[in-house]
């Protein structure tokens, strides 16, 4: 992407679900907490190990022999041994019972597996919902860009209305300073809004992780998003539903209830199963083989553990109530997310019909004081006071228009997966 590129939200929300580094993140976390989950599975199944060696082992030893009759020592000998040996060992383990300690780490670990997908689903429509906004955003800046440009018009047209009747002697130099006052405000205006269309560029970009010598466009034009056809209880019920918020902090408490089950099982008796196998050969004395094998039960308990095993289930108890207290505070959040998105999706539905009317007014209105001026019934005042009065109802409609989106976007966040979810096909 070069130069200015007009841009669609829904290609925008594509971009930045491509882009976003931080979504990525979570997905990798996700993986993983997948290959986790692997690593537990292991610690339930058996363990096989081989061994195998051959040892050539040489050994020198000086002896001082002693005759038996005069028991004199004679000279000294030196005596070479050596030996070569070839083995082979299989070992199997098995953990038959562990008091309900790998069970409970694999609930844990499947846990953490959902605890992710949940992340990444609720970075997903966080990110969505930010994308948004920031459409809109640009869309507003855009907007008024165009409607304070062709406010800066207008007062240079009442500008050389005013120099022409000041020229044909039935003006006054009070009116055309007055137009080039006005003038310079609508220029003032303009800049300050050509800033903004700037950042809330430079916002999008950033969002979208695209090069920032690009200048996006929004290329959909500004119009009602659409209908809320869920009344604000059946919003709230649906929001409890959905929102992977919510299912986080369930699972979390799930996750902390298992691994304290883990922690107490340390102190239960842990059974495992031993086999092996074995083969040897003394390469110097026999040419065959001596097997031998091993079969066995190993029981193993903690008796005292400084009491390491009571303090870990105290601390998964401390997070399981952390859970739950989290899980209240975020369901009141939600719920007043909800009600407050809500209630600005009335109201600016009600403000566009009504600042939509107001924009005709005003255009009308503007257009009579310009005639009444030119026929000299009129003053300059009343244009230009016309001339703010239109521009600020065309400001005012925009921004009612991308409040009311905004609002739906909110709820559509706040609902999760209403109209449609993006990835998890489970509630």
């Amino acid at each position: 992407m070069v130069g200015t590129q007009p841009i669609t939200i829904q290609q925008a929300i594509e971009l930045a679900l491509r882009n976003n580094s931080q979504l990525r993140q979570a997905q990798f976390e996700l993986e993983q907490s997948q290959a986790a989950l692997r690593e537990t599975q292991a610690a339930a199944l058996p363990t096989v190990d081989a061994t195998a060696g051959f040892n050539q082992i040489g050994r020198e030893q000086t002896t001082f022999p002693q005759n038996p009759l005069t028991g004199e020592t004679g000279d000294a000998e030196v005596i070479y041994t050596d030996s070569t040996a070839l083995g082979a060992d299989l070992e199997v383990r098995y953990p038959i019972y562990t008091s309900g300690r790998i069970p409970a780490l694999l609930r844990a670990s499947r846990g953490q597996i959902r605890l992710r997908q949940l992340e990444v689903e609720r970075q997903t429509e966080q990110l969505i919902l930010d994308t948004s906004l920031d459409y809109y955003d640009l869309q507003q800046a855009s907007a008024q860009v165009k409607i304070f440009t062709a406010n800066l018009a207008q007062s240079e047209r009442s500008l050389q209305d005013a120099q022409a009747l000041e020229r044909a002697g039935v003006g006054t130099r009070f009116d055309v300073l007055q137009a080039e006052v006005d003038v310079a405000n609508a220029r003032q205006e303009l800049t300050q809004q050509l800033s903004q269309l700037d950042i809330a560029r430079r916002q999008l970009a950033q969002r979208l992780n695209v090069a920032q010598t690009v200048n996006l466009e929004a290329a959909d034009t500004v119009e009602v998003a659409g209908v809320w056809d869920l009344s604000l209880g059946e919003s709230i019920v649906q929001a409890y539903k959905n929102r992977a918020e919510l299912e986080q902090q369930l699972i979390q408490r799930e996750i902390a209830q298992d691994q304290r089950r883990a922690a107490l099982a340390q102190l239960g008796p842990q059974v495992s199963f031993i086999g092996g196998f074995g083969l040897d050969n003394d390469l110097d004395r026999d040419p065959g083989f001596i097997y031998n094998y091993r079969l066995g039960l190993n029981v193993q308990m903690s008796l005292y553990d400084g009491g390491l095993a009571r303090a870990q289930a105290d601390q998964r108890e401390s997070d399981i109530s952390i859970a739950e207290a989290e899980f209240e505070n975020i369901r009141d959040q939600i719920r007043f997310q909800v009600e407050q998105a809500y209630s600005q999706l009335d109201a600016n539905f009600a403000n566009i019909q009504t600042t939509a009317l107001a924009v005709e007014q005003a255009a009308e209105a503007l257009r009579l004081a310009r005639l009444r001026f030119q026929a000299g019934v009129g003053t300059q005042t009343d244009v230009l006071r016309q001339q703010t009065a239109l521009a600020q109802s065309q400001v005012n409609n925009i921004r009612a228009i991308l409040d009311y989106n905004r609002a739906i976007t909110q709820l559509q966040r706040q609902i999760s997966n209403y109209p449609e979810g993006f990835l998890n096909e489970q509630p």
